[in-house]
C-alpha cells in the first residue's frame, strides 16, 4: 500500500488549547465539552501547561475506552478515571472534541481546573475498533490507513510474537504500554528493533532483543520480545503505531552540532508538532514542540512526555519551517554536538498541494 500525500492534515491531527473553566456537576457526570479539534477523536494526549490542577499527562483512547487512563510520565497501570481518580478525567469522545466528566469527590475535575492551561493533541483513527488475526497474536485495532495511524490493544505471551497493526505498510515509530503490570513504556523508532527505548525516562537508547525480537515490522505486523514492557504472559497491552506518510508526518533521526545555529531537519511540510529525544546522552528529557502554543518562531515552549512538570520557563528555541525543523540552541536535549537524536512529527501544512505552505 502505497500513501497519498494528506492535503489537510488538520483532518487527521489537530492540536487544541483550552483553560479550565472550574465547572462542576455530579459525581460521574458531564462537567464540560471541549469543541474545536475538527474530528472525532481516537487518541486524545491531554497535559496542564500551568501549575494546578491534575499535571500528569493523560492518554486516552477509543479501543481501551475513552475513560481509560495512561500516564506517559509514569510506569502506572491502567485506570479508570469513572472509578479510580476522585476528581475525575476525559470521560467520552465526540464529534468535534470530548467531553470532561467530574468525579466522586467535590473537586472541579482532572483536565478543568479554574485557570488551569491544557493542550490536547488529537489523532484520528477510524473511529471502530475490528479483530486483527495476522499476528500469532490477534490483537484489537482502530486504523486509519490514510493518515498511517493505527491502536493496538493485544494479550502477551511472554514468548516471542507478532502483533497485527493494521496500517498496510510497515510502522516507523511503535509505542507500547503494558495496562495490567506496572512497567516503562516501550518506543520503538526508525532507528531500528534492536534498540531499548522508555517514553516515561530520560535514559538513552540501548541494545537489546527482549522488547522487540529485534524484528523489524512488516506491512502486516509488529514484532514483541520477552519483556514485561511489551510482551507479559497475560498482561493487556496497548500500541500506538505510526507510519510515514508523505505531507503528514516524518519519523527519523539526525544528529546535532552543538550551536545555535542548529542541524537542519528535512519532513517536507511545515510540522505542527514534533517530539524529539537525545538517543546517545542519557539524562536529557523528551520534549514536544507543537504550532498551537506557539504561533510564531521561534517555537520556544516544550513539555516533557516523561514528567508532570509544567512549561519551563527556561526557553529553548527551535523554528518551525516551511519544509522542516531546525533547533537554534546547544543544549543537548535538543542539538549537542555528534549526539544522536530521534524525531516525530506532524504536519501543520504540506509543503505541496492545494494550500502549499509558507514560511513562518
Amino acid at each position: 500500500m502505497a500513501y497519498t500525500t494528506i492535503k489537510k492534515p488538520s483532518d487527521y491531527f489537530n492540536t487544541k488549547l483550552y483553560t479550565g473553566n472550574g465547572a462542576t456537576s455530579a459525581a460521574g457526570t458531564l462537567a464540560r465539552t471541549i469543541t474545536g479539534v475538527g474530528f472525532q477523536p481516537d487518541f486524545t494526549w491531554l497535559k496542564s501547561r500551568t501549575s494546578g490542577g491534575y499535571e500528569t499527562h493523560g492518554l486516552h483512547d477509543v479501543v481501551r475506552g475513552a475513560t481509560k487512563w495512561l500516564g506517559s510520565d509514569r510506569t502506572n497501570v491502567e485506570s479508570d478515571v469513572t472509578t479510580d481518580f476522585g476528581s475525575g478525567g476525559l470521560g467520552s469522545f465526540t464529534s468535534d472534541g470530548f467531553d470532561i466528566y467530574s468525579g466522586t469527590s467535590s473537586d472541579t475535575g482532572n483536565y478543568n481546573n479554574s485557570g488551569t492551561d491544557y493542550v490536547a493533541w488529537n489523532w484520528l483513527a477510524s473511529n471502530t475498533t475490528a479483530s486483527n488475526t495476522d499476528g500469532s497474536i490477534t490483537s484489537n485495532v482502530s486504523a486509519n490507513t490514510t493518515s498511517g495511524f493505527s491502536i493496538v490493544s493485544y494479550t502477551g505471551t511472554g514468548a516471542n510474537a507478532t502483533v497485527g497493526h493494521g496500517l498496510g505498510v510497515a510502522p516507523k515509530f511503535i509505542i507500547v504500554k503494558n495496562r495490567t503490570t506496572a512497567t516503562s513504556w516501550g518506543v520503538q523508532t526508525s532507528t531500528g528493533a534492536g534498540f531499548e527505548m522508555n517514553l516515561n525516562n530520560t535514559e538513552a537508547q540501548t541494545a537489546t532483543s527482549v522488547y522487540w525480537n529485534s524484528t523489524d515490522p512488516t506491512s502486516s505486523v509488529f514484532s514483541v520480545g520477552t519483556n514485561a514492557a511489551t510482551n507479559n504472559s497475560g498482561d493487556n497491552y496497548i500500541a500506538y503505531c505510526f507510519a510515514e506518510v508523505k505531507g503528514f508526518s516524518k519519523f527519523g533521526s539526525y544528529t546535532g552540532n552543538g550551536n545555535a545555529d542548529g542541524t537542519f531537519v528535512y519532513t517536507g511540510f511545515k510540522p505542527a508538532m514534533v517530539i524529539i529525544k537525545n538517543t546517545t546522552t542519557a539524562g536529557t528529557n523528551w520534549n514536544i514542540h507543537d504550532s498551537a502554543r506557539d504561533t510564531d518562531n521561534p517555537v520556544e515552549k516544550y513539555l516533557h512526555p516523561n514528567t508532570a512538570d509544567a512549561e519551563p520557563t527556561t526557553i529553548r528555541d527551535i523554528d518551525f519551517l516551511s519544509n522542516g525543523f531546525k533547533p537554534r540552541t546547544g543544549n543537548s536535549t535538543w542539538n549537542g554536538s555528534g549526539d544522536s537524536y530521534i524525531y516525530m512529527a506532524f504536519a501543520e501544512e504540506p509543503l505541496v498541494g492545494d494550500n502549499p505552505c509558507t514560511a513562518r
